[in-house]
């Protein structure tokens, strides 16, 4: 099998990598960074290709690399992810606007790019690396979680429009992983005092972070998403990492303490003589 993956160079896309080529996969390897590393240890199962995977040029030419090394690629993955933090008026536009165009316009690229060969193979896997800040948001990082939102709800679609082609598309939910994101992750624009008690207490928290504080294990993360691709039933949202479980698990339930209370709300905007709805 020949996995693509995106933001190769460090955390879950690092440890996704060396747990396929130990496992025999080959792996391109797209990153900013050096790889050569990985590709010495594997020289004949690990491609490097130099990619940032927000210049279009270089999404081209390393998928045209790929399929001139591979003859085809069977999983591509959507890691990479850029994460700026502060209030929504405190952030620099530039800041957010990065975040989309690599969390979310990039990831749409790299599956435009790589959807011909699978359609035309009958075969292959679009695994969405999303967050559990992708399902319930937090204050200081509404850009980030917004960027992440676009990519499940892009994801839930795509899965309905390639499932009857014998494609597949899952999205991965993790938690906090020891990967050095809090190494990674930026502040955004001048803080505004009236945010002190919201977005700035996170940024805060963010800042006193230790690497134990993160209960994720990347490399426990890597067999997991590897197995739901090779799964002949696999699970369309993969949460990963205890944290994860249980964040999500809390906003399922406020939304759904709203929702059930508000059926009959919902009825008294329809017109009266409706019919059943086309959808």
């Amino acid at each position: 099998m020949t996995w693509f993956i995106t933001g190769a160079a460090t955390g879950l896309g690092r440890s996704l990598a060396l747990h396929l080529l130990h496992s025999g996969d080959r792996v391109i390897l797209g990153s900013r960074h050096d790889l050569g590393d990985i590709q010495k240890q594997f020289p004949a199962t690990a491609l490097a290709v130099h990619l940032d995977v927000t210049n279009p040029a270089q999404r081209a030419q390393s998928v045209e690399r790929a399929l001139h090394w591979a003859g085809s690629i069977d999983v591509l993955v959507n890691n990479a992810a850029v994460d700026f933090l502060g209030a929504v008026e405190e952030q620099r536009e530039e800041d957010y606007r990065a975040q989309f165009e690599v969390n979310f316009f990039a990831a749409v690229e790299m599956i435009r790019l790589v959807l011909p060969g699978m359609r035309r193979r009958r075969r292959g896997t679009i695994v969405n690396i999303s967050s559990m800040d992708g399902i319930a948001s937090l204050p200081a990082n509404a850009f980030y979680s917004a960027s992440k939102f676009a990519l499940e709800g892009l994801t839930e679609a795509l899965w309905q429009e390639i499932e009857p082609l014998g494609l597949r598309a899952f999205l991965v939910e993790p938690g906090s992983f020891r990967t050095g994101i809090e190494q990674r992750t930026h502040v955004s624009g001048t803080a505004i005092g009236d945010y002190a008690a919201t977005s700035g207490a996170f940024i805060q928290n963010v800042r006193a972070v230790r690497p134990d504080m993160f209960p994720g294990d990347p490399a426990r993360a890597a067999i997991e998403i590897a197995r739901n691709v090779r799964s002949d039933s696999p699970r369309r949202w993969l949460v990963l990492g205890s944290d994860a479980h249980r964040r999500i698990g809390v906003k399922l339930a406020q939304f759904h303490a709203e929702f059930d209370n508000g059926q009959a709300l919902a009825a008294s905007t329809d017109y009266p003589d409706a019919g059943p709805a086309v959808l």
